[in-house]
């Protein structure tokens, strides 16, 4: 049986970095180097090669321009790899790991992204596991085909699927969580593949890439007190397409007469607003309170429990294909990549 071809893909991100003890800081190590500092990557039934960024970045830096480098990387390398590894800084891998769901249609092969808290080379260390276990789900196969046919996220112990994640803490090793979807892929003494939560198979077509984004989207979540002026001056943003709307519980909002008068003028103008829930577990159930009623009658989008990471992301491909006025509220709530329940 042939080995799995697998490629790891570095943008930049603390598990890249070995620490220069001369300055006390952090550097980007050479990526052709990997399997010196991860020797045990040799005992994976895979062959690995690399490719980095050529001026890798921390993830705070990360935006849609990058996000169509990773793609192309992909789509370029696509039909030579099994499976792809993508190495990113974890601060802002929710964002990138949801767009490239949107942005790799007819997906069927894993790309897996992961990093780490601590990087390669400090004796503690989660950036061996992370990318060792990665590695070895990309190359997961049955009976020659990928196991994994989606974009996941790995973080220790566990395969997400990624539009679904959020990162909840800048210290623990566990650093990101799935609230509403259960794992793809637990990591153990064995490897445990829940399929009944993987993307069903679908009949193979060709890989298609969307490299249009439209970044002209904002988020804003609520707060009581928040005023006019404040919500007058986000509407009138000049070019602003779509709006992520943060709102309280399973969706409510202020029911005073400006509030509603202020986004039925901006829907009428053709502004997307997209209602998700500002809790971590949970979705938006439209009408369940009189405080959504509203909402619901202005035909705002139905986030479900939709993760604001996706519902940017999401936002933006959309509007980056074209898709037309007619139907944006009903593909928009709609699940394209398992992206809500």
């Amino acid at each position: 049986m042939a080995k799995s071809n697998i490629l790891l893909i570095y943008t930049g991100g603390t598990i890249g970095m070995v620490k220069d003890y001369a300055s006390d800081s952090l550097k980007a190590f050479n990526f052709k180097k990997l399997l010196q500092r991860i020797p045990e990557l040799n005992q994976l039934d895979c062959a690995i090669d690399s490719v980095s960024f050529k001026e890798p970045i921390d993830s705070s830096n990360m935006n849609t321009v990058h996000w169509v480098q990773i793609a192309e990387i992909i789509a370029e390398n696509y039909d030579r790899y099994d499976g792809f590894v993508v190495l990113h800084g974890s601060d802002t891998m929710s964002y990138t790991a949801s767009a490239l769901s949107f942005m790799l249609e007819n997906l069927s092969k894993p790309v897996i992204f992961t990093g780490s808290q601590l990087p390669i080379g400090d004796l503690r260390t989660d950036a061996k596991e992370n990318l060792i276990t990665s590695v070895q789900i990309a190359a997961l196969t049955e009976k020659g085909k990928a196991v994994v046919q989606e974009v996941g996220l790995y973080f220790e112990y566990k395969l997400l699927r990624a539009n679904r994640t959020t990162k909840i803490n800048a210290e623990h090793f566990e650093a990101f969580q799935s609230m509403n979807y259960t794992p793809l892929v637990s990591s153990g003494v064995h490897l445990k593949v829940h399929k009944e939560a993987l993307l069903p198979r679908k009949r193979q077509k060709k890989l298609k890439v969307h490299k249009s984004l439209d970044s002209n989207v904002g988020i804003l979540k609520l707060f009581p007190g928040l005023g006019q002026n404040l919500l007058q001056s986000i509407l009138s943003t000049p070019g602003l397409k779509g709006l992520v709307l943060e709102t309280y519980g399973s969706g409510n909002a202020p029911t005073e007469t400006w509030w509603t008068e202020m986004l039925k003028k901006a829907t009428a103008s053709g502004l997307k607003i997209v209602n998700v829930t500002q809790c971590a577990g949970g979705g938006v159930i439209p009408g369940q309170y009189e405080t959504s009623v509203h909402l619901k009658k202005m035909k705002i989008i139905n986030g479900g429990d939709i993760t604001t990471e996706a519902a940017i992301t999401k936002l933006m491909y959309l509007l980056g294909v074209g898709t037309s006025d007619k139907t944006f509220k009903s593909v928009f709530e709609t699940s394209l990549r398992g992206e809500m329940s």
